[in-house]
């Protein structure tokens, strides 16, 4: 099995050497990941600007740009292979709900699931690496588990993945889940620079609106893993019939111009 490690930390974060740790002896390992932090990049690619292609002492490699830019990268040229897996993480910070949207994490396992390979999205539900350990030893046994049960196969899927912070033998057993929500972010913050500039800050995520039972926050508080699967089509599959009947007045009656 032939492996594809990024993340949204950077090269240096203790996440992604604790999974690379992790995976080392199941399976044939590439690092490629970004030369510095990148949270909440989500999708975004690097189009204006030459990328660049670095190796670490370690072996890593690392890229001048974003989670999804290592991914892209890897995937249409500077790999000489189609990896069975790409995997993401492990995030310092859960990203669930309303997160995955904005996850650079989990961007950049999309981009492997947008080229046709299966991939996972790894999170530690809070931050500052505690029970790291634990994090990567659970994602070493999901990861053995799909080979074992022969789900990584050309057929590509994507899955976001969350791990409470607690002792290998305390973490409860995965659980499949639909996304939570969270309500709107905090307020900006706003500065002044040391020139009298005004600074605006992105405020802090908005605390938990849904963690109702099947949700991801709701199996994480009770100590499962959480298991998310995600698609990219963002269509509004609900609404296509509303939507219809609104594009068919639109067309039947064109606004009057003077």
């Amino acid at each position: 099995m032939k492996i594809l490690i990024s993340n949204d930390d950077g090269f240096q974060a203790p996440g992604i050497v604790a999974l690379y740790e992790a995976l080392k002896d199941i399976a044939e390992l590439e690092v490629i990941a970004p030369e510095q932090n990148n949270s909440a990049k989500s999708n975004a690619l690097t189009l204006h600007s030459p990328l660049y292609v670095q190796r670490a002492a370690n072996g890593f490699r690392y890229v001048n740009g974003t989670p999804a830019d290592c991914v892209h990268i890897a995937l249409s040229g500077l790999l000489d292979y189609r990896p069975d897996l790409v995997v993401s993480g492990i995030n310092n910070g859960a990203n669930m709900g309303d997160d995955t949207i904005y996850s650079g994490t989990v961007g950049a396992a999309m981009e492997g699931f947008l080229f046709g390979v299966p991939a996972i999205a790894f999170s530690q539900v809070d931050k500052d690496w505690v029970q790291l350990a634990s994090a990567a030893q659970k994602a070493r046994e999901l990861v053995l588990s799909m080979q074992q049960q022969q789900l990584i196969t050309f057929k590509p899927w994507l899955l976001n993945v969350n791990i409470p912070n607690l002792p290998f033998e305390e973490i409860r057993s995965v659980k499949l889940c639909r996304l939570g929500k969270r309500h709107a972010a905090e307020k900006v913050i706003q500065q002044q620079s040391p020139r009298g500039e005004t600074m605006y800050w992105i405020g802090a995520a908005g605390p938990v609106k849904d963690d109702a039972e099947g949700t991801d926050f709701h199996a994480t508080a009770q100590g499962h893993v959480a298991m998310t699967p995600l698609k990219v089509d963002l269509t509004d599959h609900d609404n296509l019939g509303y939507w219809a009947q609104t594009a068919s007045r639109l067309a039947a009656h064109p606004p009057a111009f003077a």
